[in-house]
C-alpha cells in the first residue's frame, strides 16, 4: 500500500471540475496522504508537455495520479504517460454520453462557464444582494431573499451565503440570533413572514465551543455552557417557526450549501468546470 501519493489535477479550464472529483475520489482513502497541484488553462501540447515534464520531475518514478477534464484529445494524450496514472474524466463518460444520445458533443473547452450576459448580471446582482445582507444588515428587506440563513454566532451562515450567491447566483441574507431573539424565542417580523425561504443552521456545543474559543478566548461568549443554552434555544426558535435545520458539523461549505437548496426546493445551477 502506498502511504503517500501525489495528485495532480489538470484542465483546459479552471480545474474545479478535476479538483471535486478528485477529492471526492481520494477522500475515500483516509490511510494515504496527498500531495496536490492543480494546472489550469493547459490550452496547447507546449504547456501540456511542459506540465507533463514538471510532475515527472517533482514525482521521482512514484507514479503520480492525474485527474484531468482536458476536451481536445491531442493535447490529452501528452498525459497518457507510462510513468503516471491519468484518469480522464471526459474519456471515460463523454463517448459513451454520445453514443447514449446519438450525437457528437461539442468538446469545447470550459463550454459550461460561457454564461450570457444576463446570467452574469443575475450573478453579480446575488453576490451584492448577499454581501449587503450579511450578519443581519437590512433585514426589513428580507422579502427580496432567495434564501435566509438563520444560527447562532459562528455557526458558518456567512460563508455558506457567498457559496450561495458566488456559485448559484442565489440572493442569500443571513441573520444572527442574538442574546434578544433567544431570550424571547421569537425572530422579527420580516423574518416570521418569510419563514418558508429560511433553514436554520446548527452545530454540536463542542465544534461551537473550539471555534469561538479560539476567538475570544475564556470568553463567556465561548463557554461550553453558553454553547449549548444557545445552540438549544435557537433549535426550539426553529422549530416554533417550522424551520428546516441543518448540522454544519463535519460539513463543507458546498455540502451545506446543496442542502439548503433542497429543503427551499431550489434547484442547483451548475458550477464551472
Amino acid at each position: 500500500m502506498w502511504n503517500s501519493k501525489d495528485i495532480y489535477f489538470v484542465s483546459d479550464s479552471t480545474g474545479i471540475l478535476a479538483t471535486n472529483l478528485g477529492h471526492a475520489m481520494i477522500r475515500q482513502f483516509p490511510e494515504v496522504s496527498f500531495h496536490e497541484e492543480r494546472f489550469p488553462f493547459i490550452l496547447s501540447r507546449e504547456e501540456a508537455e511542459k506540465t507533463l515534464a514538471y510532475i515527472l520531475q517533482h514525482s521521482g518514478g512514484r507514479r503520480p495520479i492525474i485527474f484531468s477534464t482536458i476536451m481536445d484529445r491531442e493535447i490529452r494524450r501528452i498525459f497518457d504517460h507510462p510513468e503516471v496514472e491519468l484518469f480522464d474524466v471526459f474519456e471515460a463518460f463523454l463517448k459513451r454520453l454520445e453514443d447514449s444520445l446519438e450525437t457528437k458533443a461539442l468538446r469545447v473547452p470550459g463550454f459550461s462557464r460561457q454564461i450570457d450576459n444576463i446570467t452574469m448580471a443575475k450573478r453579480v446582482e446575488a453576490i451584492h444582494f448577499s454581501l449587503e445582507h450579511d450578519d443581519g444588515v437590512r433585514s426589513n428587506e428580507a422579502d427580496e431573499a432567495e434564501a435566509i440563513l438563520l444560527g447562532v454566532s459562528r455557526t458558518g451562515k456567512t460563508p455558506v451565503c457567498v457559496y450561495l450567491a458566488t456559485q448559484m447566483g442565489l440572493k442569500a441574507a443571513n441573520f444572527p440570533l442574538t442574546a434578544e431573539y433567544l431570550r424571547e424565542y421569537k425572530l422579527p417580523e420580516p423574518l416570521r413572514r418569510n419563514a418558508r425561504r429560511s433553514v436554520g443552521l446548527t452545530t454540536t456545543p463542542e465544534l461551537l465551543h473550539n471555534v469561538r474559543e479560539k476567538r475570544y478566548p475564556n470568553s463567556s461568549y465561548a463557554k461550553l455552557a453558553t454553547c449549548r443554552k444557545e445552540i438549544k434555544q435557537a433549535e426550539q426558535i426553529f422549530h416554533t417557526y417550522n424551520i428546516p435545520v441543518i448540522s454544519t458539523a463535519g460539513r463543507s461549505i458546498e455540502e451545506i450549501a446543496t442542502q439548503v437548496t433542497q429543503e427551499l426546493g431550489i434547484s442547483r445551477k451548475p458550477s464551472d468546470k
